[in-house]
């Protein structure tokens, strides 16, 4: 995670570029190391990660060593900035890598195109636990042959927080709030009466177009890798965008400082985002205790998906590892174990992927700071709705074309489908996809 894990979550929908070439080099030519469950575990191991995911690994990992004699683990910090750089170059070399490391979410379908033999499967170790993970993450981290070779840490899951006061002060019952169109609706109404925007909204980089895309079950490219970033849906979401900024409802702040601060200023009645936002609101914003409440987004249509994602991560074992076992042993202490990823929220802020965590005491709390809400526990009941989508490894050169397009729309009044059939010929000429039927 970067600097925070707010700040990290937040930028991991949109840091996807992959820095590293095609696969060559050393490539491993077999899957690696065959994994026990519960097999005897020694030795050492090294561990990469970044900021508050390595302080959890850090903190597990001497629990751990104090439950194996003998057993060393060893995490560094390699910082964000250049932790694909080093992650991209030792698996094209296939020598330099740990024995395992982090990865976001955004990540994995790219590096398993593009490293196919990069990772261990860990199927044997994970497999009998699959339903017991956020089944979105599970996907994510699964290749084409069905073998896990990303395990699912922390999960963005996202909701709708909402100021009860704004709300109260223009008459509008949360409650009757249903599809985006009654929302719209809403916000007109509360910038009526109070004089706040809607939501706020970074245009520049796409806003809240992906999380609403995948609200509706789609990515930017379908199952069969082909680009699906002009789609009726697709439209659908970027004339909703368009039309709340011709009626004034989204104020435009570029960047996370500028987004942070716009909530601290209260211009904006919702945030339509993922649960690691909570951490953001308490400790940057602790003044606005009470006035904040949480519910699941509203739905495009009847019987949709009320949530997506935004962030999150998860770790994966080199093929090149030479203590491949023992990580594994390790990384089911970290991942398949309720309350040590319990643990992971209460003190590093990181929302489990694994779902019988959730149904701890932690997150059946009420929350002070949103009305005596049990905030996690909407979020908890949320995560198994995540739909799946596709990521492949053109993601960074799809996310670019449609954040631009967003761009244009919003901001530029330009026509939604006219800009997304652009994005998608763009797409297809740079990749050599095909534009989904």
């Amino acid at each position: 995670m970067k600097r925070s894990v707010m700040l990290a979550a937040a930028l991991t929908a949109t840091a996807v570029t992959l820095t590293g070439c095609a696969f060559g080099g050393g490539a491993p030519a077999s899957d690696g190391a065959e994994l026990k469950k519960d097999a005897a575990a020694s030795g050492k191991i090294t561990i990469w990660s970044w900021d508050v995911a390595a302080t959890a690994l850090e903190r597990l990992g001497a629990e751990y060593e104090k439950k194996h004699d003998g057993v060393t683990i060893d995490v560094v910090d390699i910082g964000y900035d250049n932790a694909y750089d080093k992650i991209s170059v030792g698996l094209q070399a296939g020598t330099g890598l740990p024995d395992m490391i982090t990865l976001e979410t955004d990540r994995n379908q790219s590096y398993l195109s593009q490293f196919p033999k990069g990772f261990t499967d860990l199927s044997p170790v994970f497999g009998d636990a699959k339903d017991d993970f956020d089944p979105f993450k599970w996907d994510t981290g699964t290749d084409a042959d069905g073998k896990l070779r990303m395990a699912p840490w922390d999960s963005g899951t996202v909701g709708l927080f909402y100021r009860t006061d704004y709300f109260d002060a223009a008459g509008v019952d949360p409650a009757s709030i249903v599809t985006w169109d009654d929302m719209v609706t809403a916000g007109e109404t509360i910038k009526a009466k109070t004089g706040k925007t809607l939501l706020t909204a970074d245009l520049s980089d796409g806003g809240p177009f992906f999380m609403l895309q995948q609200q509706q079950g789609q990515g930017l490219f379908d199952e069969n890798g082909d680009i699906t970033v002009n789609t009726p849906e697709a439209v659908q979401t970027l004339t909703l965008l368009q039309s709340m900024q011709q009626k004034g409802l989204i104020k435009n702040a570029k960047g996370w400082d500028a987004s942070v601060t716009s909530a601290k200023d209260g211009d904006s009645a919702v945030t339509p985002e993922a649960v690691w936002w909570i951490g953001t609101l308490e400790g940057e914003a602790p003044e606005l205790s009470g006035t904040y409440a949480v519910r699941d987004l509203p739905v495009f249509s009847e019987g949709g998906a009320a949530t997506s994602n935004n962030g999150g991560s998860g770790l994966a074992i080199p093929t090149q590892a030479k203590n491949p076992q023992l990580a594994a042993d390790f990384m089911a202490f970290v991942l398949a174990d309720a309350d040590n990823q319990s643990s992971m929220m209460q003190k590093e802020g990181l929302f489990p992927s694994y779902l019988p965590a959730l149904k701890s005491d932690y997150f059946q709390q009420p929350s002070e700071y949103f009305g005596g809400e049990k905030v996690f526990q909407i979020f908890a009941e949320l995560t198994t709705q995540i739909p799946s989508i596709t990521f492949t490894s053109d993601q960074s050169v799809a996310t670019d074309a449609v954040s631009n397009a967003v761009a244009a729309a919003v901001l530029n009044g330009e026509d939604p489908k006219k800009v997304l059939d652009d994005a998608a010929a763009q797409i297809a000429n740079s990749t050599g996809r095909k534009i989904a039927n």
